[in-house]
């Protein structure tokens, strides 16, 4: 367990894009806020402050729940794993920018959970779509807006 006591930036590390944790290096050095980056041994991530797990599933997720404090930026393509931080008064963004919030993850994961039952039943849904030059942009808005409120 990580013992700071002010605002960090947790990165959910085993899919995010080299731009984003890039960015998020960027902001950490400029604001003097701790990075933290988490993934599986599998991942191999350039980053001061990293913490290895295994590769069981939601290991990683457990690993930044449990070093997540209020007030905390979590940087998360998990919607399950948004949820979870946003519940203990971190904050949550995914990698193309959108701030996760209270008041629309339950919507989130609902959504998530009909698309699972649809593509157990067979059926066929979009992938994520490509990553954009935008997407970057955003994320950084998104991210020094967190970080400033």
């Amino acid at each position: 367990m990580l013992g700071w006591c002010r605002l960090k930036i947790i990165v959910d590390a085993d899919a995010t894009p080299k731009n984003v944790l890039k960015i998020c290096q960027e902001a950490a050095l400029e604001l003097s806020i701790a990075l933290v980056t988490v993934a599986s041994f599998n991942h191999r991530i350039d980053s001061a402050r990293h913490v290895v797990v295994g590769n069981a599933p939601q290991e990683a997720d457990m690993e930044v729940v449990n070093m997540t404090a209020a007030e905390d930026v979590v940087v998360t393509q998990d919607w399950g794993l948004a949820a979870m931080v946003l519940g203990k008064g971190a904050k949550a963004l995914s990698p193309s920018g959108r701030i996760f919030r209270e008041e629309t993850i339950d919507f989130l994961l609902e959504e998530r959970e009909i698309k699972a039952c649809f593509r157990r039943r067979g059926g066929k849904t979009r992938g994520p779509r490509k990553r954009k030059i935008e997407d970057d942009h955003n994320f950084k808005v998104s991210l020094f807006h967190l970080l400033q409120t």
